[in-house]
């Protein structure tokens, strides 16, 4: 049996409703801050991704029963807190894996993360975890790969989050996660704002926490005994909807997009104005169309209200069509660029320097074997081929399972020409 592959034959206008799912970047911490719960979690939207199985199974090594109901919805159950190893074999595959640490030590009293995996988009170090938890009273070394912890008593107390490219959002997540059974009050300063952290918050506070502040650069958590389980609904996926919208676009098509929070996309939808794409609410759902001339735009990505790095390839693609040259700046991960090479293989003209790219827009993109370098850029060729002539290949689309649920399906609902077929290339 070979590797999937996506074919996909171009330029299709694509028409119709997609309905946008729960958000991985969501769901991952919630998920893994079950194992602060007595009783079961019982949670709505969970997207049916890789990502998702990759932390139900590091999940179930560490005694937390995962169950898919035929609903849908995921239920969690710790029934075992006797294992803390978090092992290399299933951490290296995604990042969020290292959510588990602050579950782990405030639960438990003490921890063995690997070093965690998942895209290759630049460093990524993990010391505003190990600071966070150090600060809250727990002893933790790194050894032999191995983030390792013990803490008898987490204590509340004052801790700064920054880092070089600001605020990390899961140092924030292990950060409240940790402090929520600590003894006293803890303030985290330049902590993250994405509504993933705020949906974290809200979990947490069903489930009997006492946070403040989510949403803003300063919270404030008052540690508790206990943590109960809850039914909670995981929020719309923005990256998801983000994408479909420069889908709508990039294929001069309309989009009618379901379960979409425009408010968390307000930069974005900002930078789509001015390119010439018009995003409106109409009742329940978010119209999504696109002008025939596409206008060029500088851009730089920042941390949340700012333009998402996750959807700076996604936004690259739709650039390269655009009538003159664009700007596009990443200020988050500076290396994300690794999906630059691969549309130039479709006659895309893009300039690299540093951690800026000039995108000069060409009057049309052609299909080309193409190979998906990590989750976003996955996307972006998905985007990249819906617009070219002829037919593209991507190989190593696991990435794209990682974040995305069932998106060729979702793509062929509205007119795209897509299969996910299988082959001995990579």
């Amino acid at each position: 049996m070979g590797l999937p592959f996506f074919q996909i034959n171009g330029t299709n206008r694509l028409r119709g409703q997609v309905r946008i799912g729960g958000a991985k970047n969501a769901a991952l911490p919630i998920m893994a801050a079950s194992l602060l719960c007595e009783g079961e979690v019982i949670l709505h939207d969970v997207p049916r991704v890789a990502d998702v199985a990759f932390l139900g199974e590091l999940l179930g090594m560490l005694g937390v029963e995962v169950e898919r109901r035929p609903d849908g919805a995921l239920r969690l159950v710790v029934q075992d807190e006797m294992n803390c190893q978090a092992e290399y074999d299933i951490v290296r595959k995604m990042r969020a894996s290292i959510c588990v640490l602050g579950p782990l030590l405030a639960k438990r009293h003490k921890a063995q993360v690997a070093m965690p995996g998942g895209c290759a988009i630049g460093d990524r170090p993990v010391d505003l975890h190990i600071r966070a938890m150090r600060l809250l009273g727990a002893d933790v070394e790194l050894v032999s790969g191995d983030i390792v912890g013990k803490a008898k008593k987490l204590r509340g107390t004052e801790m700064f989050l920054g880092g070089p490219f600001g605020s990390s959002v899961l140092g924030t997540a292990n950060a409240m996660m940790a402090a929520v059974l600590a003894e006293g009050t803890t303030v985290i300063e330049m902590a993250a704002c994405e509504p993933e952290i705020v949906d974290l918050a809200d979990f947490l506070n069903k489930c009997g926490a006492s946070i403040s502040g989510q949403g803003t650069p300063r919270i404030i958590i008052e540690g508790v005994r206990e943590l109960k389980g809850c039914e909670y609904r995981i929020i719309p996926d923005r990256i998801e909807a983000g994408t479909f919208m420069v889908a709508a676009a990039i294929t001069n098509g309309e989009l009618d997009l379901e379960n979409c929070r425009l408010d968390h996309l307000l930069a974005f939808v900002d930078r789509l104005a001015a390119v010439g794409v018009q995003v409106e609410r109409k009742g329940e759902l978010v119209t999504v169309s696109s002008s025939r001339r596409l206008e060029p735009i500088e851009v730089t990505t920042q941390p949340f209200p700012g333009m998402p790095t996750d959807l700076q390839a996604q936004l690259m693609a739709l650039l390269c069509l655009a009538d003159g040259n664009s700007i596009i700046t990443e200020k988050i991960f500076p290396d994300r660029f690794l999906h630059v090479a691969e549309l130039s293989r479709m006659g895309a003209r893009l300039h690299k320097a540093g951690p800026t790219v000039i995108v000069q827009g060409v009057k049309r993109l052609v299909g080309a074997p193409v190979m998906a370098s990590d989750l976003r850029a996955s996307a972006a060729l998905v985007l990249a081929g819906l617009a070219a002539r002829g037919t593209t290949r991507i190989h190593r689309i696991y990435h794209i399972d990682r974040g995305y649920e069932r998106i060729d399906e979702k793509l062929r609902g509205v007119g795209a020409e897509i299969e996910r077929l299988e082959g001995d290339q990579e």
